[in-house]
């Protein structure tokens, strides 16, 4: 297992894997906002965390799904999981009345959550100039968030909830990423959504149509992919050191809005983005730097 900290390239691939995997939630989201029209939130993340498990059960090849679940830290695994459970519900419930767009804009203040934790929670050195980039980042979101619309509403506080509870479940999986696998910790996340849904569904039941089927099975799958890349890239390198990198969403999130939902990103959002790239960019560019220094002495 390649550790954190590693050699540059273990950090510049999990700079990369980062942004591909996050932005493939805005994907599955788009899916959820499409569903969350005839259907209750609930049942919405139920259909994601059973289709997660069920498509991982049939990938592990039956039996051997049982073997994934050995783990050093199962109150962790547990934590993990309640963490998915509140973030996925406020999220999706938060995009009944807020634009993908923005929804995931406000949930890019999770990086400001995780660098300020990776301190006391996992003993991350986090310089001046990852702070500088995280927080400039954050101006770029603040920029496509555009103040002051109208876009400022009950969803967007639950955006912000769920950004919090994102930025305590990363610093769990990077806890986590220290003694156990990936597939390992994404299975528990899908079981543990799919276990404490399975209480409150039947209550918020609405039969689905196989179309309806087909979208959870894909919305499933897609996070599916997009959760283990995440866990792999925070296993690669230092937590502070990829968290930017989830600014990759928006771009992929601007992308199927307008694909969707025909919404056309105006002047603020482009500055946003361009703003939000160039501080990823800026991190890679430190990173490269440390890493040379450290092999030259």
């Amino acid at each position: 297992m390649q550790e954190a900290g590693g050699s540059k390239h273990s950090i510049a691939s999990a700079m990369l894997l980062m942004a591909c995997a996050s932005s493939m939630f805005p994907v599955s989201d788009v899916i959820a906002k499409y569903l969350v029209r005839d259907y209750h939130p609930l049942q919405v993340t139920w259909a994601r965390y059973l289709f997660q498990f069920v498509i991982l059960a049939i990938a592990l090849g039956g039996p051997r799904i049982f073997q994934r679940f050995a783990t050093r830290q199962l109150k962790l695994q547990l934590l993990r999981g309640i963490l998915t459970v509140l973030a996925t519900i406020l999220f999706i419930t938060a995009l009944k009345t807020t634009p993908v767009v923005d929804g995931i804009t406000l949930l890019f203040t999770s990086p400001l959550f995780v660098v300020a934790l990776s301190v006391p929670f996992l003993g991350e050195r986090v310089g001046f100039h990852r702070w500088a980039a995280v927080l400039v980042g954050f101006t770029g979101v603040v920029l496509v968030l555009r103040p002051g619309e109208g876009i400022i509403q009950w969803g967007a506080f639950l955006a912000l909830g769920s950004a919090a509870c994102v930025g305590v479940f990363h610093i769990v999986t990077r806890i986590l990423s220290r003694t156990d696998h990936p597939i390992t910790t994404l299975l528990y996340m899908a079981l543990t959504g799919f276990l404490i849904l399975s209480a409150a569904v039947p209550f918020f039941w609405t039969e689905p149509t196989l179309e309806a089927w087909v979208l959870f099975a894909l919305a499933g799958l897609i996070s599916g992919f997009a959760h283990y890349g995440v866990i792999t890239a925070i296993r690669w390198a230092p937590l502070s050191a990829v968290a930017p990198f989830t600014y990759a969403q928006i771009m992929s999130a601007t992308m199927m809005g307008y694909l969707v939902f025909g919404d056309i990103p105006g002047e603020w959002t482009i500055a946003g983005l361009a703003i939000i790239i160039g501080s990823g960019l800026y991190v890679l560019h430190r990173e490269r730097r440390i890493a040379s220094k450290a092999a030259a002495q």
